[in-house]
């Protein structure tokens, strides 16, 4: 599950309702603080299990350099919900989302950024758009990895298969709440709404979308986008010494963020916003030598 330490928003944040050709999606709307101009608009995409919130601690730097920031639930995923009447949770369905929430911003490209299973989304989306540079300004790809999840991973997904359809979301709760007790009780009390807002079948679909997934790392570095990785360490999920291996093959801007753990977005958000404003902002970042 994604991590989450504190729930404090920066004032000027917004929620807001995405209305697009493919249904309604929750995101938090976050302009440039003050009167800054805006420099460029990003689109932040959550990690299976997580939300838009995940990257609250992020807001306060990128608006501060005058990025406008979206971070949005996908479908499936806590306040978003459905969608739309027809919910489908394929991959090629929820990268369609991602298209579609691009273009209802009206704003021309993006710095699209995926957090874990997030990533897997984003790289996608780049690719089936052939890097389609109407739609993207980069990608950044934060601690996913190049292909499967690590075994450990992979046994803590086939349990969640085993039980999804045969218990409720407040029975599965226990198992996969933070045991952190440095957790606050207010974000403890978010975390479990949160979760009790998930779809079953978004969860049992994701679930075997990150079980089923593929190395499509030399398709991503086919399309002319610029790309960077950050690499919060350690972390039990991807191999930060593959996801390093990975930014070399695509000639990606590489920063590994030492004790940021799977979320360094949580544990470490000064120094990915660092990260973040130098790629977007001076999109000529040396490459991974």
């Amino acid at each position: 599950m994604s991590q989450l330490l504190s729930l404090e928003t920066p004032d000027h944040a917004r929620p807001v309702r995405l209305r697009t050709e493919r249904g309604v999606f929750a995101a938090l709307d976050v302009p440039p603080a003050g009167h800054a101009p805006v420099r460029g608009t990003a689109l932040l995409v959550p990690g299976f299990m997580g939300s838009k919130e995940d990257f609250l601690p992020m807001l306060p730097a990128l608006s501060a350099d005058g990025v406008r920031v979206l971070a949005v639930d996908c479908r499936g995923q806590y306040e978003t919900g459905s969608a739309s009447s027809t919910p489908a949770y394929s991959q090629d369905d929820m990268v369609g989302d991602l298209v579609a929430v691009t273009r209802s911003l009206g704003v021309g490209p993006v710095h699209l950024l995926g957090h874990s299973y997030g990533g897997s989304l984003v790289r996608a989306a780049v690719i089936a758009t052939q890097g389609d540079p109407s739609l993207w300004a980069s990608v950044t790809l934060m601690n996913f990895g190049p292909g499967a999840v690590s075994s450990w991973q992979r046994e803590r997904l086939h349990l969640l298969l085993s039980v999804v359809e045969s218990m409720s979301l407040a029975e599965i709760w226990p198992f996969v709440r933070s045991k952190d007790e440095s957790v606050p009780e207010d974000v403890e009390r978010f975390l479990e709404r949160r979760w009790m807002g998930n779809s079953p079948i978004q969860l049992a679909a994701v679930a075997q979308h990150m079980l089923d997934e593929t190395d499509t790392t030399a398709d991503l570095a086919r399309m002319a986008i610029p790309v960077s990785v950050i690499s919060g360490a350690p972390d039990e999920t991807w191999d930060p010494d593959g996801v390093e291996r990975m930014a070399r093959q695509l000639g990606a801007a590489f920063v590994r963020i030492k004790d940021g753990g799977h979320s360094p977005n949580v544990h470490k958000p000064s120094e990915v916003a660092s990260a973040l404003l130098d790629f977007w902002l001076t999109p000529q970042s040396a490459a991974v030598a």
